[in-house]
């Protein structure tokens, strides 16, 4: 038997973020990683062909940029910026286009309708005017009380109330509401199909407005070198403070006494005590179910654990391109990243056939030009690109179906880049089974650890309860996308259940912080 104060299960962003809080606090930190990598849904690797260097998951990163708790990590990042934002392009051949520069992104917006220009700044000027507090409210602990103040404060009380209703809006509905073309409510609905949320369910409009601010406000940055020196910085990082990261180690159960956390068994037989806490970046189910056990949770939560609804599977392609690609339109050429294949109500379209079942006859497509933001991950005049779509969560797809789909999704990126076939030296496929191979947090080719549905937000997420990384079990915490605020690489979820094992472990403090969440708990659990 190891001893640590605390152990972390999965070496993924959130959990490194978490070793790395404890660590900073002078605790002894061991994490245990099932595979042979760090990094989760962070990672690079040569996957096309020699020189071209992909991003296996996850690429660009606004959340990241901007997000409180990695910022405060002071990780040594070196942030590139494509030329462009982003471009959504739609099927008649017109383009949507968001630039860094506010008065770029309006003379695209009143292409499509007089006055969107001006209506497009109005936006902005709001966002601007508060995505400090909202971010630092947003990925911080559940209630955001310091930082939900200081929102409020900002928006006054007719100000709360309209924006206490933006947030539940559909996306459709939220562009319809502020402006008269097709362009800006695209680029919103775009956008909110980065999570599993259709153009008509209520909140997709806060997500699409929140990332299309954010690409205006900061851009969608990459890393120089690609997303693993992301992970690379936090390993460095946690074992310049003492911290290990054992590979290959896959956690088998929490071991558990008189109701507390004690440390972890690896499936190899290894026990790894933990004095203080044990902090666990994996689904929510993987952890109560798997790792706990029914047994020892409270029968609610066991129930409520069946109405847990994953997000959409994912089906990513990696090209290696011989040249840049020739696309139709030349916005999309210094645009990171390209949402291409629908236009508004073919977003619609495409969403009900995943909320049916169905393969999509038409995928829509998030599409990434990785050495136009970063010109060291490809040969100069070449591109290294990556476009994802969403299946139906199935607990199978035969290859000839997936096959079938790449096909269609590279159909797509010819109608708009005649030619681009024949510019592709290389491919990689995954497939939803194969994204969760390299990364077993990515259940069925889920990348955001559960919906992002309002239903499962907030004090709902993962299953109705306070909205924080407690657990019924003492000293462990929940600390992946499962949790809140969710997916997306911001490390909030980490940062959160550091906070909350250093808290609990505080003394009488500490001791009745626990008094107080198991208490709430029972009254939830009953």
């Amino acid at each position: 038997m190891t001893a640590s104060d605390a152990v972390v299960i999965g070496a993924g962003h959130n959990g490194l973020v978490a070793a790395n809080l404890l660590a900073d606090a002078g605790w002894s930190v061991v994490v245990l990683e099932a595979t042979a990598h760090p990094g989760g849904a962070v990672r690079s690797g040569h996957i096309t062909a020699p020189g071209y260097l992909s991003d296996l998951f996850s690429a660009f990163y606004p959340l990241a940029y901007a997000s409180p708790v990695l910022r405060s990590l002071d990780l040594p990042i070196e942030w590139q910026h494509a030329p462009a934002v982003f471009a959504h392009l739609l099927p008649d051949g017109r383009a949507a286009t968001v630039s860094r520069d506010l008065e770029t992104t309006m003379a695209s917006m009143e292409r499509f309708a007089p006055g969107d220009g001006e209506r497009w700044r109005a936006v902005y000027r709001e966002w601007a005017a508060l995505s400090r507090p909202l971010m630092d409210a947003l990925l911080t602990p559940f209630p955001p009380v310091r930082d939900g103040l200081r929102l409020l404060r900002g928006l006054g009380t007719a100000g709360a109330l309209r924006f206490g209703r933006r947030l539940v809006l559909p996306a459709r509905q939220l562009g319809r509401e502020w402006f008269r073309g097709e362009g800006a409510p695209l680029a919103f609905a775009g956008c909110a199909l980065h999570t599993d949320l259709s153009p008509e369910q209520a909140g997709s409009g806060v997500y699409g407005w929140l990332l299309a601010m954010l690409g205006q406000e900061i851009g969608w940055p990459v890393p120089r070198g690609g997303a693993q020196q992301i992970t690379d910085a936090l390993v460095r990082r946690l074992e310049s403070r003492g911290g290990q990261v054992l590979y290959k180690s896959p956690a088998e159960r929490i071991l558990i006494a008189h109701g507390r956390a004690l440390g972890v068994r690896t499936a190899g037989g290894t026990d790894h005590r933990a004095r203080r806490a044990v902090v666990a970046d994996v689904p929510a189910p993987a952890l109560f179910l798997d790792l706990v056990g029914a047994r020892r949770l409270p029968s609610r939560l066991v129930e409520d654990l069946e109405h847990f609804r994953w997000d959409g599977a994912t089906l990513k392609i990696d090209w290696a391109i011989g040249s840049k690609i020739p696309w139709r339109d030349p916005a999309a050429a210094g645009a990171g990243t390209v949402h291409l294949g629908a236009d508004l109500d073919g977003l619609t379209r495409y969403s009900t056939h995943l909320a049916l079942g169905e393969t999509p006859p038409q995928p829509f497509l998030l599409f990434g030009q990785m050495t136009t933001a970063d010109p060291t991950r490809s040969p100069a005049g070449t591109e290294s690109a990556w476009a994802y779509t969403h299946l139906p969560r199935r607990s199978s797809w035969p290859a000839d179906e997936i096959a079938a789909h790449v096909e269609r999704m590279e159909a797509t990126v010819e109608r708009h880049a005649p030619g681009f076939g024949k510019a592709v030296l290389a491919r990689s496929v995954m497939a939803p089974a194969d994204l969760e191979d390299a990364d077993p947090s990515l259940s069925g080719g889920a990348l955001g650890g559960g919906t992002s549905a309002a239903f499962q937000q907030l004090f709902l997420r993962p299953t109705p309860g306070l909205g924080r990384p407690d657990t019924p079990v003492d000293r462990l915490f929940l600390a992946s996308s499962s949790a809140h605020p969710g997916g997306g690489v911001h490390g909030a979820p980490g940062g959160n259940a550091a906070r909350a094992a250093l808290v609990r472990d505080r003394g009488l403090t500490g001791q009745a912080y626990r008094t107080a969440i198991a208490a709430a708990q029972r009254a939830i659990y009953r």
